[in-house]
């Protein structure tokens, strides 16, 4: 993308949080000051940052072998009660970061060897980040872009990333409103992601791979099996094989712990179970999607 259009964008992105509807809260708080009580996110002026660090635990197509150059924004969109960084997402533990500062942070990742910046929980800073990629961009900072979110996105906001992003990594977390509202407050959460990925999808397309097995560009997404919800990760996969393509990649995680208030709902309060997690990966085969490695 040629300099100025990013600039564009930026400027534009940074005016409208005056009036801020950058994700589908759309709370229209002022976020121009240091501090933003009356904004979901709690962000203000600048994104906060917990830390920006080589990340060796990424899919093995993003990490390669000096690791995802990742930037963990605190705070967040979302309220999931389980989410497994909660002191960053719910406590927004972090500093407070300039353009420039978060500018440095890619760059010097990029020095580390980093196979890519790799930016997570970015919906509700996309004004501060494209702010910051136009620094960059004009001191040479050449890694592909990772769009890595929790899939609670808005299209506006998405298309000014368009062209700017070489790999998006959404989740799709959630298939029944009535599970996003109780677990992460959302319930309008499965529309928006359906709506999201498929924007996604058409601007990156399907994931390709080089010849050394590094993500260059496309689609990759995740999905955060949960105790007793096969139901939705069945319906999540079809989704993604019968609407976006039947080339996607995606990472069946088998993660899931009770972090956070997760032990406050019975129906989550236990880990995943094997036979939970085989059969998730068998219904992700049986939809013919390509499974990321970890």
């Amino acid at each position: 993308m040629e300099s100025g259009e990013l600039a564009r964008r930026a400027r534009e992105a940074v005016e409208a949080l005056a009036d801020c509807a950058a994700c589908p809260r759309q709370c229209h708080a002022d976020r121009r000051q240091e501090e933003s009580p009356r904004s979901y996110c709690r962000t203000g002026r600048l994104a906060i940052v917990s830390s920006a660090f080589p990340h060796h635990g990424e899919e093995e197509c993003l990490r390669g072998w000096a690791g995802s150059g990742t930037i963990f924004f605190s705070q967040c969109n979302l309220r999931c009660v389980f989410c497994q960084n909660f002191d960053i997402s719910w406590q927004g533990n972090g500093r407070p970061t300039s353009a420039g500062q978060l500018a440095d942070q890619m760059l010097r990742l990029q020095d580390l060897g980093c196979q890519n910046i790799n930016f997570v929980t970015p919906s509700h800073v996309v004004p501060q980040i494209l702010e910051a990629l136009v620094v960059a961009a004009e001191r040479g900072l050449r890694l592909p872009l990772v769009y890595n979110t929790g899939g609670y996105d808005r299209l506006e906001t998405l298309r000014w990333l368009d062209g700017v992003v070489d790999i998006h990594m959404p989740d799709f977390k959630f298939w029944k409103p009535e599970t996003a509202r109780e677990l992460a407050r959302a319930a309008d959460y499965p529309e928006v992601a359906r709506s999201a990925i498929k924007e996604m999808h058409r601007q990156v397309g399907d994931l390709v791979l080089d010849e050394r097995g590094l993500a260059r560009r496309g689609l990759l997404v995740r999905h955060l099996l949960m105790p007793g919800g096969l139901d939705e990760t069945r319906e999540i996969l079809r989704f993604l094989a019968q609407e976006v393509s039947a080339e996607t990649f995606v990472n069946v995680m088998p993660q899931y712990r009770p972090e956070g208030l997760a032990c406050q709902c019975p129906a989550i309060a236990r880990p995943l179970t094997q036979r939970e997690y085989r059969e998730a990966v068998a219904a992700a085969r049986e939809e013919d999607l390509r499974l990321a490695r970890e």
